[in-house]
Protein backbone atom coordinates (compact mmCIF):
# COMPACT_ATOMS: atom_id res chain seq x y z
CA UNK A 1 0.00 0.00 0.00
CA UNK A 2 2.67 2.18 0.69
CA UNK A 3 4.70 1.44 -2.60
CA UNK A 4 1.48 2.31 -4.49
CA UNK A 5 1.32 5.81 -2.89
CA UNK A 6 4.88 6.34 -3.36
CA UNK A 7 4.17 5.54 -7.03
CA UNK A 8 1.23 7.58 -7.21
CA UNK A 9 3.36 10.31 -5.59
CA UNK A 10 6.37 10.18 -8.01
CA UNK A 11 3.81 10.38 -10.95
CA UNK A 12 1.93 13.19 -9.91
CA UNK A 13 5.39 15.10 -9.47
CA UNK A 14 6.26 14.48 -12.71
CA UNK A 15 3.15 15.39 -14.57
CA UNK A 16 3.57 18.73 -12.38
CA UNK A 17 6.77 19.19 -13.93
CA UNK A 18 5.97 18.09 -17.24
CA UNK A 19 2.73 20.76 -17.20
CA UNK A 20 4.63 23.62 -15.42
CA UNK A 21 7.58 23.47 -18.24
CA UNK A 22 4.74 23.35 -21.13
CA UNK A 23 3.82 27.49 -19.84
CA UNK A 24 7.73 28.58 -19.11
CA UNK A 25 8.09 31.44 -21.46
CA UNK A 26 11.35 30.69 -24.33
CA UNK A 27 13.35 33.30 -22.97
CA UNK A 28 13.73 31.05 -19.41
CA UNK A 29 13.94 27.46 -21.80
CA UNK A 30 17.06 28.05 -22.85
CA UNK A 31 20.44 26.64 -21.60
CA UNK A 32 21.36 30.28 -20.02
CA UNK A 33 21.23 30.94 -16.55
CA UNK A 34 18.04 32.36 -15.19
CA UNK A 35 19.47 35.76 -14.72
CA UNK A 36 20.69 35.92 -18.25
CA UNK A 37 17.29 34.52 -19.82
CA UNK A 38 15.47 37.59 -17.37
CA UNK A 39 17.63 40.08 -19.46
CA UNK A 40 16.75 38.85 -22.54
CA UNK A 41 12.99 38.91 -22.12
CA UNK A 42 13.07 42.94 -21.08
CA UNK A 43 11.84 45.28 -23.81
CA UNK A 44 14.38 47.69 -25.50
CA UNK A 45 12.54 51.00 -24.99
CA UNK A 46 15.11 52.72 -26.93
CA UNK A 47 14.15 49.93 -30.06
CA UNK A 48 10.77 49.94 -29.42
CA UNK A 49 8.54 51.03 -32.42
CA UNK A 50 6.15 52.45 -30.20
CA UNK A 51 8.99 55.36 -28.76
CA UNK A 52 7.80 57.83 -31.83
CA UNK A 53 4.72 58.91 -29.73
CA UNK A 54 6.78 59.39 -26.33
CA UNK A 55 7.12 63.57 -25.71
CA UNK A 56 5.07 66.00 -26.15
CA UNK A 57 2.31 66.52 -28.65
CA UNK A 58 0.39 70.11 -29.53
CA UNK A 59 -1.38 71.57 -32.44
CA UNK A 60 -1.28 74.96 -32.95
CA UNK A 61 -3.23 77.28 -35.20
CA UNK A 62 -2.34 80.61 -37.18
CA UNK A 63 -5.04 83.28 -38.67
CA UNK A 64 -4.64 85.68 -41.02
CA UNK A 65 -7.59 88.26 -41.84
CA UNK A 66 -7.70 89.21 -45.81
CA UNK A 67 -10.19 91.38 -47.97
CA UNK A 68 -10.59 88.96 -50.92
CA UNK A 69 -9.20 90.39 -54.49
CA UNK A 70 -11.27 87.98 -56.73
CA UNK A 71 -14.72 86.93 -57.41
CA UNK A 72 -15.61 83.43 -58.66
CA UNK A 73 -18.81 83.38 -60.52
CA UNK A 74 -20.60 80.61 -61.71
CA UNK A 75 -23.51 80.73 -64.14
CA UNK A 76 -24.71 79.39 -67.48
CA UNK A 77 -28.16 78.96 -69.44
CA UNK A 78 -30.84 76.59 -69.18
CA UNK A 79 -33.37 75.96 -72.45
CA UNK A 80 -35.68 73.90 -73.09
CA UNK A 81 -37.52 72.98 -76.43
CA UNK A 82 -39.44 69.88 -77.83
CA UNK A 83 -36.34 68.72 -79.69
CA UNK A 84 -32.71 68.22 -78.91
CA UNK A 85 -31.79 70.09 -81.58
CA UNK A 86 -33.98 73.39 -80.97
CA UNK A 87 -33.02 72.85 -77.09
CA UNK A 88 -29.13 73.15 -78.39
CA UNK A 89 -29.81 75.92 -80.95
CA UNK A 90 -30.99 77.96 -77.88
CA UNK A 91 -28.93 77.32 -75.31
CA UNK A 92 -26.07 78.18 -78.05
CA UNK A 93 -27.22 81.66 -78.59
CA UNK A 94 -27.68 82.48 -75.36
CA UNK A 95 -24.18 81.31 -74.04
CA UNK A 96 -22.85 83.61 -76.96
CA UNK A 97 -24.33 86.94 -75.65
CA UNK A 98 -23.51 86.03 -72.15
CA UNK A 99 -19.85 85.39 -73.13
CA UNK A 100 -20.17 88.38 -74.71
CA UNK A 101 -21.31 90.15 -71.86
CA UNK A 102 -18.63 88.65 -70.05
CA UNK A 103 -15.89 89.89 -72.43
CA UNK A 104 -17.23 93.13 -72.97
CA UNK A 105 -17.02 93.77 -69.22
CA UNK A 106 -13.33 92.51 -68.96
CA UNK A 107 -13.40 89.11 -68.25
CA UNK A 108 -10.34 87.03 -69.70
CA UNK A 109 -10.89 83.89 -72.31
CA UNK A 110 -8.56 82.36 -69.81
CA UNK A 111 -10.91 83.32 -66.82
CA UNK A 112 -13.79 81.28 -68.36
CA UNK A 113 -14.38 77.65 -67.17
CA UNK A 114 -16.99 75.22 -68.37
CA UNK A 115 -17.94 73.41 -65.66
CA UNK A 116 -21.09 70.98 -67.34
CA UNK A 117 -22.63 70.84 -70.10
CA UNK A 118 -26.07 68.19 -70.28
CA UNK A 119 -28.67 67.32 -72.19
CA UNK A 120 -31.86 65.28 -70.60
CA UNK A 121 -35.16 64.40 -71.71
CA UNK A 122 -37.59 66.25 -70.02
CA UNK A 123 -40.92 63.88 -69.22
CA UNK A 124 -44.11 64.05 -67.91
CA UNK A 125 -46.50 61.03 -66.57
CA UNK A 126 -50.04 61.27 -68.93
CA UNK A 127 -52.89 59.84 -66.61
CA UNK A 128 -55.38 57.97 -67.67
CA UNK A 129 -58.29 59.64 -66.06
CA UNK A 130 -57.86 62.72 -68.45
CA UNK A 131 -58.46 60.95 -71.80
CA UNK A 132 -61.20 59.34 -72.92
CA UNK A 133 -61.25 55.74 -72.52
CA UNK A 134 -60.45 54.71 -76.37
CA UNK A 135 -57.11 56.51 -76.03
CA UNK A 136 -56.66 54.78 -72.71
CA UNK A 137 -53.77 52.71 -74.49
CA UNK A 138 -51.20 55.06 -74.69
CA UNK A 139 -51.83 56.39 -71.09
CA UNK A 140 -50.86 55.39 -67.81
CA UNK A 141 -47.00 55.74 -68.39
CA UNK A 142 -44.41 58.18 -68.72
CA UNK A 143 -43.89 60.03 -72.11
CA UNK A 144 -41.15 62.41 -73.28
CA UNK A 145 -42.11 65.97 -73.67
CA UNK A 146 -39.62 67.77 -74.47
CA UNK A 147 -35.26 68.05 -73.76
CA UNK A 148 -33.40 70.44 -71.66
CA UNK A 149 -29.65 71.71 -71.96
CA UNK A 150 -27.86 73.25 -69.49
CA UNK A 151 -24.42 75.05 -69.97
CA UNK A 152 -22.38 76.00 -67.08
CA UNK A 153 -19.43 78.20 -66.88
CA UNK A 154 -17.25 79.65 -64.04
CA UNK A 155 -15.46 83.02 -64.61
CA UNK A 156 -13.53 84.98 -62.62
CA UNK A 157 -13.64 88.57 -62.26
CA UNK A 158 -10.21 90.02 -60.78
CA UNK A 159 -12.22 93.40 -60.44
CA UNK A 160 -14.31 92.83 -57.55
CA UNK A 161 -15.98 95.92 -57.62
CA UNK A 162 -17.14 95.16 -60.97
CA UNK A 163 -18.91 91.91 -59.86
CA UNK A 164 -22.51 93.54 -59.30
CA UNK A 165 -22.41 95.37 -62.72
CA UNK A 166 -21.13 92.22 -64.43
CA UNK A 167 -24.02 90.28 -63.05
CA UNK A 168 -26.54 92.73 -64.17
CA UNK A 169 -24.99 92.19 -67.85
CA UNK A 170 -24.84 88.95 -67.92
CA UNK A 171 -28.38 88.28 -66.67
CA UNK A 172 -29.72 91.13 -69.15
CA UNK A 173 -28.15 89.30 -72.18
CA UNK A 174 -29.30 85.97 -71.52
CA UNK A 175 -32.49 86.40 -70.20
CA UNK A 176 -34.90 84.35 -69.28
CA UNK A 177 -32.31 81.42 -69.86
CA UNK A 178 -29.90 82.51 -67.89
CA UNK A 179 -29.26 80.72 -64.47
CA UNK A 180 -26.72 82.21 -62.09
CA UNK A 181 -25.51 79.65 -59.18
CA UNK A 182 -23.81 81.54 -56.80
CA UNK A 183 -20.88 84.09 -56.30
CA UNK A 184 -17.36 83.18 -54.14
CA UNK A 185 -14.66 85.71 -53.35
CA UNK A 186 -11.03 84.16 -53.37
CA UNK A 187 -7.32 85.40 -53.02
CA UNK A 188 -5.28 84.93 -56.38
CA UNK A 189 -1.95 84.74 -54.51
CA UNK A 190 -2.37 83.53 -50.94
CA UNK A 191 1.29 82.18 -50.74
CA UNK A 192 2.07 85.45 -49.05
CA UNK A 193 -1.01 84.88 -46.26
CA UNK A 194 -0.22 81.32 -45.81
CA UNK A 195 3.40 82.23 -44.81
CA UNK A 196 2.03 84.68 -42.02
CA UNK A 197 -0.42 82.22 -41.20
CA UNK A 198 2.01 79.37 -40.77
CA UNK A 199 4.59 81.82 -38.69
CA UNK A 200 1.27 82.42 -36.14
CA UNK A 201 0.64 77.96 -36.29
CA UNK A 202 4.11 77.18 -35.55
CA UNK A 203 5.02 79.90 -32.55
CA UNK A 204 1.19 79.05 -31.19
CA UNK A 205 2.44 75.29 -31.25
CA UNK A 206 5.66 76.47 -29.63
CA UNK A 207 4.44 78.20 -27.28
CA UNK A 208 2.09 75.19 -25.92
CA UNK A 209 4.14 73.26 -26.04
CA UNK A 210 6.53 75.12 -23.42
CA UNK A 211 3.40 76.16 -20.97
CA UNK A 212 2.84 72.01 -20.65
CA UNK A 213 6.55 71.13 -20.03
CA UNK A 214 6.44 73.92 -17.05
CA UNK A 215 3.25 72.42 -16.16
CA UNK A 216 4.70 68.83 -16.13
CA UNK A 217 8.29 70.14 -14.73
CA UNK A 218 10.23 68.56 -17.19
CA UNK A 219 12.00 70.05 -19.85
CA UNK A 220 11.48 70.96 -23.17
CA UNK A 221 13.81 68.99 -26.18
CA UNK A 222 14.06 69.41 -30.13
CA UNK A 223 10.77 69.09 -32.07
CA UNK A 224 10.44 65.63 -33.96
CA UNK A 225 7.76 65.80 -35.90
CA UNK A 226 5.89 68.74 -37.99
CA UNK A 227 2.95 68.52 -40.07
CA UNK A 228 0.62 71.24 -41.52
CA UNK A 229 -3.10 71.34 -42.70
CA UNK A 230 -5.46 73.84 -43.82
CA UNK A 231 -5.36 76.87 -46.09
CA UNK A 232 -7.45 79.64 -48.02
CA UNK A 233 -11.07 78.14 -48.29
CA UNK A 234 -13.42 80.71 -50.26
CA UNK A 235 -16.72 82.05 -48.82
CA UNK A 236 -19.21 81.07 -51.00
CA UNK A 237 -22.25 83.80 -51.31
CA UNK A 238 -26.06 82.64 -52.98
CA UNK A 239 -27.10 84.41 -55.53
CA UNK A 240 -30.30 83.91 -57.75
CA UNK A 241 -31.25 84.90 -61.21
CA UNK A 242 -32.13 88.40 -60.94
CA UNK A 243 -36.23 89.05 -61.83
CA UNK A 244 -37.62 91.73 -63.46
CA UNK A 245 -37.76 94.41 -60.70
CA UNK A 246 -34.27 94.37 -60.07
CA UNK A 247 -32.36 97.29 -59.18
CA UNK A 248 -29.71 98.73 -61.47
CA UNK A 249 -26.65 97.41 -60.01
CA UNK A 250 -26.52 94.56 -58.13
CA UNK A 251 -25.07 95.21 -54.35
CA UNK A 252 -22.22 92.74 -54.43
CA UNK A 253 -19.55 92.94 -51.31
CA UNK A 254 -16.93 90.91 -50.63
CA UNK A 255 -16.24 91.50 -46.88
CA UNK A 256 -12.97 89.59 -45.04
CA UNK A 257 -12.08 86.36 -45.19
CA UNK A 258 -10.07 84.17 -43.13
CA UNK A 259 -6.62 81.96 -44.17
CA UNK A 260 -6.58 79.78 -41.30
CA UNK A 261 -3.66 77.15 -41.10
CA UNK A 262 -2.79 74.24 -38.70
CA UNK A 263 0.30 73.17 -37.42
CA UNK A 264 1.14 69.72 -35.60
CA UNK A 265 3.93 69.79 -33.45
CA UNK A 266 5.72 67.03 -30.98
CA UNK A 267 8.87 67.51 -29.17
CA UNK A 268 11.26 65.49 -27.19
CA UNK A 269 11.16 65.62 -23.32
CA UNK A 270 15.10 66.15 -21.72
Amino acid sequence: MRKSRLLALVIGVALLGAVGLAFVPHAFATTSTPSEATLQSVPNLEGNSNSQFMGIWVTGEGKVTVVPDVAVLSLGVEAQAFTVQQAMADAASAMDQVMAALRANGVADNDIQTQWFNIYPVTEWIDCYTYPESEWKDCGRETIVGYRVSNMVSAKIRDVGATGSIIDRVAEAGGDLIRIQGVSFTVDDPSQYNSEAREKAVADAMAKAQQLADLAGVTLGRPFYISESGGFVPIPWDYRALGEGAVSTTPISPGETEITLTIQMAFAIE
